[in-house]
């Protein structure tokens, strides 16, 4: 296998369902659909268009990568079973990425200059964010956690002290004002997107991780409503 591998890159865990298919360092098909709900659905529909226009058939692929969370529940299950129902078939690695990775890695800040560190938040839709520092080469600097906004200062302060920052992902109008008087700049239009997820696999690739196992990645427990019992 080269260091150009035809790559098929899918992320459901967020507010939306993306696909991207790359060849190497070239980029030849993506597609976003914005959804919160109904990843299931939506997801392979979107696969079949995008392996079509990029021009490759699904033999061809070197690699499947895909979101593994934190994120929706079910967007998480909905991506990983179409990855692994797809990578099981056509017996290719499948590569398992953070939503972190993927907004580190992902287009937004291919463009941007990071001075000291990233912080990348992403939504819960709850109260609290996900949260993970990572330093300006892309590394992580800190575990990832579930953390209320007002949490996020003395957590940053401790990792990096005072250095600048750069705030990245799908929450950063919930994260910046807890972060006031810090340094900070905010970049928005930076969510979790499969073209990430490429740029993450195929990073890992060239490192000589050619699989790994892909399991969901959880940062606190699903919310589930148990069925109500009657007492004896």
């Amino acid at each position: 296998m080269s260091g150009s591998p035809v790559v098929l890159a899918l992320d459901a865990a967020g507010l939306a369902c993306s696909v991207a298919v790359a060849a190497g360092e070239e980029l030849l098909a993506a597609a976003r659909c914005e959804t919160a709900h109904g990843q299931a659905e939506r997801l392979m529909p979107l696969i079949e268009r995008t392996m079509g226009e990029a021009g490759y058939a699904a033999a061809a692929l070197d690699m499947v990568a895909v979101t593994v969370g934190p994120g929706s529940f079910t967007g998480i299950r909905a991506g990983l079973a179409a990855a692994r129902g797809i990578a099981l078939a056509l017996g290719k690695p499948l590569l398992g990425v953070t939503t972190f990775e993927a907004v580190a890695a992902g287009p937004a800040l291919r463009a941007a200059a990071i001075e000291g560190a990233l912080l990348v938040v992403l939504e819960t839709r709850r109260e609290d964010l996900y949260a993970q520092l990572f330093d300006r080469s892309g590394q992580p600097c800190a575990a990832p956690a579930a953390v209320m906004p007002a949490q996020l200062a003395p957590m940053i302060a401790a990792a990096v002290g005072e250095a600048p920052l750069l705030v990245a992902g799908d929450a950063v109008q919930r994260a910046a004002p807890a972060l006031a008087g810090r340094r900070v700049s905010v970049l928005a239009g930076s969510p979790p997107d499969a073209r990430g997820v490429w740029r993450a696999a195929l990073s890992r690739w060239r490192a000589g991780m050619r699989e790994e196992r892909a399991r969901p990645f959880y940062l606190r427990p699903p919310d589930l409503t148990l069925p109500n019992r009657a007492l004896p």
